[in-house]
């Protein structure tokens, strides 16, 4: 018997009796992550990353919450579940299961790369390695980060020399945190006040109750509108076209995200820039990741599946699909279907 199977509520354990990740309420739930579209509300009660605890409280408050240290190891009804390390956001976590011998890895969401906000991928030997697919196209290959960062510092002070805001819209979890703390790390805060979106303050909150270190990030309403020319705000992508952006006068705005690796994702936006950094690894990345855990069998999820699945066949790779109600990247709502089609 697999040991995760298919379900009308998501990713399902039979011998566990447990979801991972479930897309409707079931009795027990184990979470990879705290993205919308992985941690919905309802479920009886739920396992989840011990890192991931203080945004959990801030997205889903009251649930009935238990959590591990990554590597931390429990069992049951037969099944070994511990939780590592997958790169992704704060408290993202790979699920690994064993069960008489058989050892599979659920991997959420994750990426290779370096992140200050987050505990790095943890590569796991196991049976059957079951992968996300967001960016499995050979055409997405991110440039270092700290170079991506720099392109945004520079962004900014053109636009705060000119007496212009600046707008960088990213996801509200995870993004959002990560560049303020990549800015940070490279000493690029002097050009202005770094402010954002109160969708993202509870957020930021969280993070530094996790231990995380932020710069100072202040509520763009608290900042006056002389300073306001010089900063850089980071506002979540539902924000674009809203009647919130008038304050700002005359801005500039970007979007940090994979999706902006394909020229016409920023075009179709009608932005001033765009940025192509990701929570998500790259083609390089999945298959480099794929490799590492020695599975010989893999099952590709939420992304390019087809194109994944062809592409480890031919390579002599035993590989399947399973269908999945997951967002291709940051939170569901946030991506248009037009930027969806284009990767």
């Amino acid at each position: 018997m697999d040991l995760i199977v298919q379900g009308a509520h998501g990713l399902y354990c039979p011998a566990g009796d447990f979801h991972i990740d479930p897309w409707r309420p079931v009795e027990r739930a184990v979470l990879t992550h705290a993205h919308a579209d992985h941690a919905r509300a309802g479920s009886g009660s739920y396992l989840a990353a011990d890192a991931s605890r203080a945004v959990l409280d801030v997205r889903l408050p009251g649930i009935r919450l238990d959590t591990l240290r990554y590597g931390e190891r429990v069992t049951h009804n037969g099944v070994g579940v511990s939780l590592h390390p997958a790169g992704h956001v704060l408290g993202s976590a790979q699920v690994r299961l064993e069960h008489r011998g058989e050892v599979w890895v659920v991997s959420g969401d994750y990426k290779l790369e370096a992140d200050p906000t987050c505990a790095p991928f943890e590569a796991i030997r196991c049976h059957v390695f079951v992968t996300e697919s967001t960016f499995g196209l050979p055409i997405y290959r991110w440039s270092a980060s700290r170079a991506v960062i720099d392109d945004i510092a520079t962004w900014w002070r053109r636009n705060a020399d000119a007496q212009r805001t600046s707008v960088l819209y990213c996801y509200a979890f995870g993004k959002a945190q990560r560049i303020a703390a990549e800015l940070q790390a490279a000493g690029a805060l002097s050009t202005g006040p770094l402010a954002c979106h109160g969708a993202m303050m509870s957020l930021n909150g969280a993070y530094r109750a996790a231990g995380v270190s932020l710069p100072d990030v202040r509520h763009a309403s608290d900042i006056d509108r002389d300073s306001l020319r010089r900063a850089l705000v980071l506002a979540p992508p539902s924000a674009a076209g809203t009647p919130w952006l008038r304050r700002f006068g005359e801005f500039g705005d970007a979007f940090a995200s994979g999706w902006m690796q394909v020229r016409g994702a920023r075009r179709r936006r009608r932005l001033d820039r765009g940025f192509a950094l990701s929570d998500h690894a790259d083609w390089p990345g999945l298959n480099a990741a794929i490799e590492a855990t020695g599975a010989r069998r893999i099952i590709v999820t939420h992304g390019q599946v087809p194109v994944m699945v062809r592409w480890l066949t031919e390579g002599g790779v035993k590989a399947e699909g399973f269908a999945t109600e997951f967002a291709a990247e940051g939170e569901p709502e946030s991506l248009p279907a037009a930027d969806a089609a284009a990767g």
